[in-house]
């Protein structure tokens, strides 16, 4: 998968669950103790995460960063 691909994945994965969870961005944010502008870059796949941001957003959707990334995949 190309690399754009895999970011717009990543990025409407964690949407999703943002969405099933009646998050917004800013709450997402204050969880993952990330930006609310990285929330949105990450959202768009304008961001590539490093690994600590990805735990850190899994966490804030209440997800392990493996069954996140799962998601992600399904949806390539």
């Amino acid at each position: 998968m190309p690399d754009d691909d895999a970011r717009r994945a990543l990025g409407a994965a964690a949407r999703a669950r943002r969405d099933e969870l009646g998050l917004t961005q800013e709450q997402l944010a204050l969880q993952a103790d990330l930006h609310q502008r990285w929330i949105s870059n990450l959202e768009t796949g304008k961001r590539n995460p490093s690994y600590e941001s990805l735990r850190r957003l899994a966490a804030g959707l209440d997800l392990p960063a493996s069954e996140l990334i799962r998601r992600a995949e399904q949806r390539s």
